[in-house]
Parts: structure tokens; sequence; C-alpha cells
């Protein structure tokens, strides 16, 4: 009996923070503002900390966020997805064909003729040419964790993921090039290779490599009851934790430049809102249940914010606009995309159909 109790307890410690997680965020945000500002010296050491442009304290906190979430896939699912290809093609049309064309479209928009008056032309071509790259490049790595939080088919999630990493090698160059206008961009293979490695494949194979030990040695009982609230937490502190870091690395700029950031945001997030409302009506027409529904417009809606500024920075410089606006772009993917969370949540029954795949 208190083995029981004991379960109900992390139970509902857990749905408390999952609950309660946009309070979290809104803290975590504020607590990596807070140190970058107090200990400067320690957020500059702490961004020296990189491989392939993408920071190893924030890839560590991914890692750990994206792991216990892989141990809770059966990996049936992810070879059936590989068979079902109606949200994989939602996906590919959304991200390539839809998405860098409207964020270019809202970019220009705000920057150039909304916001005219409070930004140079110079200032808002190089702002705008940050939004291209942050539109070109779809997510790969913490839109597992969204999916996860709106109970979508991880399997199907996986998959996309997957392909996304694919087609970037293919299809990144050529349209940043095609909308910015200048050629010569050099597609970061080490960046997308390193992040595919870390975010995707070495999870997926230890999470595997988990379930199976678990589920043979100690039964499917002690998997669900003791191990899944446990991995659940884990990813919940993952992501607050790597909440912090981006913010201790970057945040100081939202108190420097509010303004700037919220220039920049704004098409960003209604690029977000109209890219995910669009695969959403898509998956509604092509009869997909809710739990391919979510992570298929999910993935639509979020950016692989390590590919954007990497290039952003090879590209323009480091201290550029561009720059600073894909950095705009790490530092809005947590807020906004747990609006979609929320707003995945909040429209399930939106769609009738039932899934034939079990989800965690």
């Amino acid at each position: 009996m208190e083995q029981t109790k004991s379960e109900d307890n992390k139970e509902r410690k857990l749905g408390i923070w999952e609950k309660y997680l946009t309070l979290w965020v809104a803290l975590g945000i504020g607590a990596g503002i807070g140190m970058g500002r107090a200990f400067p010296q320690f957020s500059t050491a702490l961004g020296e900390l990189t491989y392939a442009g993408v920071s190893i304290p924030v890839a560590i906190g991914l890692f750990f966020m994206i792991y216990p979430i892989m141990v809770q896939i059966p990996f049936g699912q992810v070879l059936r997805a590989g068979k079902t290809p109606k949200p994989i093609a939602a996906t590919l049309i959304a991200n390539w064909a839809i998405k860098p064309f409207t964020m270019a479209l809202l970019g220009m928009v705000f920057l150039t003729i909304v916001f005219k008056g409070y930004l140079s032309p110079e200032m808002a071509q190089s702002y705008q040419a940050g939004l291209i790259l942050l539109g070109v490049a779809p997510c790969t790595a913490m839109v597992l964790m969204w999916s996860h939080l709106a109970r979508g088919n991880m399997g199907h999630t996986v998959m996309m993921t997957a392909v996304n990493s694919l087609t970037m090698v293919a299809l990144y160059a050529p349209l940043a090039q095609l909308l910015l206008g200048i050629s010569g961009i050099i597609v970061p293979w080490r960046t997308i290779a390193f992040s595919v490695g870390i975010y995707i494949g070495t999870p997926l194979i230890l999470g595997y490599l988990t379930r199976r030990w678990a589920l043979t040695r100690r039964g499917s009982e002690w998997f669900e009851s003791r191990l899944v609230p446990k991995l659940r937490m884990v990813s919940i502190i993952a992501l607050l934790g790597t909440l912090v870091i981006l913010f201790t690395l970057q945040g100081s700029i939202i108190i420097e430049m509010p303004a700037v950031v919220g220039m920049i945001a704004i098409p960003i997030f209604l690029n977000i809102l109209l890219v995910f409302g669009i695969a959403y009506i898509m998956s509604k027409r092509m009869h997909l249940p809710y739990e391919d529904a979510a992570p298929t417009a999910l993935i639509a809606g979020s950016n692989h914010f390590e590919v954007a500024v990497a290039v952003a920075i090879t590209i323009f410089g480091v201290t550029s606009g561009a720059a600073l606006a894909t950095v705009v772009g790490v530092l809005t993917e947590v807020p906004f995309m747990l609006f979609l969370v929320w707003l995945c949540r909040r429209t399930k029954g939106f769609f009738n159909y039932k899934t034939q795949l079990p989800v965690n």
C-alpha cells in the first residue's frame, strides 16, 4: 500500500509540473536573464563551449529532454510511421513549400513597412535576412518535447524529424539563396550532423535499448508505474534547465533592446501561427487523427535555431542584425511553442478520427 501511495505522489507531482509548466517557464526565463546579468563572465564562458556552432550545454540539456521521451516510444511505432505517407507529406509541404515564403513575406511587411519609421533600411534588411534563415530551417530537436506534451504520435514525430533533417541537407541552401538573393550559402554540415546525432540518433538508440532492458528485466508494470513517471520528470527538468541556459547566454538582449526584440518577434509569432494553422487544417483534410495532426502542425511551426544561428553568423557576422534576429528566434521558441501545445490540446475535439497506434 505504501508503494502505491508513493507512486501516486510521484504522479501528482508530475501533474503539477506539467499543469503549471508555463509558470515554471516564466520563472526559468527570469532566472536565466538574472544569471546572465549578475554573472556576465560565467555567461561568456558558457557561450564559448560550442561545437559546430551548437552550444554544448544546450545540447546536453536537449539530450536529457529527448532521451526520456525516446524510452517511452514503442519502436514499432517508428517503423509503422514510415509506412504512413500522409503526415510526412503534410510536413514536407508545410516546411518547404509554405513556411520559408510566408516568413519572408511577413518579415518584409513588418520590418520594412509596419516598423519603417523605427528601423533604418539597412537594419530592416539585416533583420529580415535572419528571419529568412530561421524560416528555412525546420525543427529537428525540441519538437519531440512539444509533441510529447501535446500527446502526439511520437513514432510519427521521430520519423518526421528524421525526414526534415535529410531534406534540410538538400533544400536549405537553395531556398536560402533564392529568398536572400545571394549565392554561396554553405550548408552547415557539421551543425546538422551533430544535431541529428545528439538529438535523434543517440537518444533513439539509447531509448530503444533502455526500453528493451526495462521491459525484459523488470516487466511492463514496473516500466509504466516506476520508470515512466521518473522519465517524464527528467524531461521537464531538462526543458527548464535548457531554458535557463538559453536565457543566461542570450537573454540580456531583451533588457538591452526590448523594442527591437518585439519588432522581430511579431513576424516570427505570426508565421508560426499561420503555418501551424495551415498544417493543422491540411491534416484535417487528409483525415489524419489528432495524434498525427498535432506533431505535423507543431513541426511546421517550429524552427531549427542552431542551424539558423550558425549560418547567420557565418554569412553576416556575430554582431549583425541577421544573427540577432536568429537569436530572437531562439529566445521565443519555448514560449511560442508552448502556446501551440496548449492550442493543440484545446482543439483535440476538432479531429474525430482515432489512431490505430498506441500513444504514450
